[in-house]
């Protein structure tokens, strides 16, 4: 039988080295030592030991390369641990790897990025990405790269165990850091296909941006933006969505404008953050360009819950990692465990890990953003 290539154990126990090594131990059972790859992610009440959590994954597993990051809350193999101690570990054979730690300093010309290598041992491929909110600037990095590598896809999120600056903690090899962004160049060789849904769903009719200004969305076909909206409450919107418009209205963005129908996919999200009575414009978090075509959005459990099953429709993977929202879990869906189940039931029980972020990255269509209230995910499979 061929060696497993994945593995992922989470334990809940609240001693550090019982639990760090229970769920390590874990991975080693199933896959071996020496994996190309490893992953860590801690709940808060370990985030202080994560130094020693990671020398005890180097010292059992011995992968060649280890990062990961303290989280709020953490999630594997159909479980979510949502506030409470928990240490999840998984690792892969994914072939040649190479860490990162990216740091913004300043230079002469004002700021610079550190920390990329000049000189790759291989052709980049993708990127896992742990960031720190307070001190990364994760979307002026993915413009950055989107313009140097056009499709190039990097998925992970922010680290979410602290709510400021320097509280954060991140793991690199044998060193934890608080401030920038870790993660793992891959090769070619981790075949690495990305999901990202967004939870949401459109209602009305899409319109072009005719008029804006920064983040205020001012005109929708040629109508200020907000008479837009009401238009659409009052021909009849069902009342269950104006109730969830109550509670925060979004703005699909198209991707691809080439496209003659717009469905599911197709948007990248943005939340609508207020509104001008005056002038009838709606802002919104991101900036907007005229020309655009857009479509305002409503996010629920049961939007969220169709959308990330239809974006898992299809795919067939060895294993997964999973960057999901730290508004989703309990605080958006019903039941515990909704979005590590739902994963864990399409890929047919194949290992999974991940963390909730203060921000998901991933990429909606060839370009990398940083999400929110959104599941982001990194399935793999072997070549």
């Amino acid at each position: 039988m061929r060696e497993a290539a994945f593995a992922s154990a989470i334990s809940e126990h609240p001693v550090t080295a019982h639990a760090v090594g229970e769920a390590a131990g874990q991975v080693l059972e199933q896959i071996g030592g020496a994996p190309d790859l490893a992953a860590v992610f801690v709940t808060a009440g370990h985030a202080g030991a994560l130094e020693d959590v990671g020398a005890a994954v180097r010292s059992i597993l011995a992968p060649t390369v280890l990062v990961g990051c303290a989280a709020e809350s953490v999630l594997a193999n159909g479980w979510e641990v949502e506030g409470s101690a928990a240490i999840v570990v998984w690792a892969g054979h994914v072939g040649p790897v190479t860490p990162v730690h990216l740091r913004l300093v300043r230079t002469a010309d004002g700021t610079g990025l550190t920390g990329w290598p000049a000189h790759p041992p291989f052709e980049p491929q993708s990127l896992l990405l742990f960031a720190d909110p307070f001190s990364f600037p994760a979307e002026a990095f993915f413009k950055g790269i989107d313009q140097l590598r056009p499709g190039f896809p990097v998925l992970g999120g922010n680290a979410s165990a602290a709510r400021g600056p320097g509280g954060n903690r991140l793991l690199v090899d044998d060193r934890v850091v608080t401030a920038g962004a870790v993660g793992v160049i891959l090769s070619q060789d981790a075949s690495i296909a990305s999901v990202v849904s967004q939870g949401c769903r459109a209602i009305g009719s899409p319109y072009t941006v005719t008029k804006a200004e920064g983040d205020a969305v001012i005109e929708l076909g040629g109508q200020p933006a907000m008479q837009r909206l009401e238009q659409l409450v009052s021909d009849g919107l069902p009342a269950e969505d104006l109730e969830l418009i109550n509670r925060g209205l979004f703005l699909g963005v198209v991707v691809d404008e080439q496209k003659l129908d717009y469905g599911p996919g197709d948007f990248l999200i943005r939340g609508v953050t207020g509104a001008d009575r005056a002038t009838g414009a709606i802002h919104v978090a991101d900036v907007i360009e005229v020309g655009t075509t857009v479509q305002y959005h409503v996010r629920d459990a049961l939007s969220a819950d169709d959308d990330l099953r239809r974006s898992l429709a299809g795919h067939d993977a060895e294993s997964a990692l999973v960057f999901t929202c730290n508004g989703r879990g309990t605080r958006l869906f019903d039941a515990p465990h909704h979005d590590a189940a739902v994963v864990a039931e399409a890929l047919e029980r194949a290992p999974v890990a991940g963390f909730f972020a203060a921000g998901e990255f991933g990429p909606v269509g060839r370009h990398n953003f940083v999400h929110g209230h959104t599941a982001s995910l990194a399935l793999f499979r072997r070549r």
